[in-house]
């Protein structure tokens, strides 16, 4: 009766993400750290929300925990009513770093995941296709990673993790490793895609303008340990490009969001 009770629960919450009270620790018991702490958060379907704070608030650790690559000590995660508890086909997860196989092309990268699930070469192909077509590396197909900029990994990475469907995009700091002028390219790239393909997209980032620019909602998380602290809604119109950073709007959010950052960056300095 309990099972069902709570089963019945979870199909009228209509939160696509939900994070319930999670706590995590690392080290030995009587050691441990405590990095996050009583984290609460729904995310609606489609919804992209950036994750944004000092070094060291937790961000990359609630994001690994999304993913299912670390356990909560305390508390609960669900996607669509699932209860997550490892990594899984749900959730396709972009990592700072190129994480492309070095002795596969790029078209051999892309469609990896598809050989996986067993589908047939000719479906593979043409997924492939789409996707590499998608974001402008149709004449790098046969190229190796180490062959291609920062910025042609990266969107590599992004079409290898969107091309076997997932149902929630999990992105940390994809962008950072990359210059400037790269950055604001897949940043609009991404918001052309995500419009596009109509994925939930959780992001972590240290840049505010970054988040500004992307995010439906940005959570500020605070420090020591890391926890929630704020929630903005952004209400600069879509579509956005690097332009809608010239305005009034954008500059006011801006500044909001960098006084709740400054306010917990402040209390890192005072703790050292």
């Amino acid at each position: 009766m309990a099972s069902n009770l709570k089963g019945f629960i979870l199909m009228i919450h209509s939160s696509f993400l939900q994070i319930d009270q999670v706590s995590k620790h690392f080290g030995e018991k009587g050691f441990e750290k405590c990095v996050l702490s009583n984290v609460n958060l729904d995310v609606n379907p489609k919804e992209f929300v950036c994750l944004l704070g000092p070094s060291g608030c937790g961000k990359s650790t609630l994001l690994n925990t999304i993913a299912g690559f670390t356990k909560p000590n305390a508390g609960r995660i669900t996607v669509n009513g699932q209860l997550v508890q490892k990594p899984g086909p749900d959730r396709g997860f972009v990592f700072q770093k190129n994480s492309l196989l070095p002795w596969m092309t790029l078209e051999q990268n892309v469609g990896y995941g598809l050989k996986i699930k067993g589908l047939a070469k000719s479906e593979i192909a043409e997924k492939v296709d789409h996707y590499l077509d998608l974001v402008g590396l149709s004449s790098h197909r046969l190229s190796y990673p180490h062959e291609l900029s920062g910025g042609m990994q990266q969107r590599g990475s992004i079409v290898r993790a969107l091309i076997t469907n997932p149902e929630l995009l999990l992105m940390d700091e994809p962008f950072g490793a990359v210059d400037a002028q790269t950055r604001i390219i897949l940043q609009e790239m991404l918001l052309k895609i995500w419009a596009k393909v109509g994925i939930t997209v959780i992001f972590v980032t240290h840049d505010i303008d970054e988040a500004v620019l992307l995010a439906d909602r940005i959570v500020v998380m605070g420090v020591n340990p890391g926890h929630i602290k704020e929630i903005f809604e952004v209400p600069l119109q879509r579509p956005r490009s690097s332009d809608s950073t010239f305005l009034d709007e954008f500059r006011d959010i801006k500044m909001k969001v960098l006084r709740s950052i400054r306010e917990e960056t402040d209390k890192l300095m005072l703790s050292v």
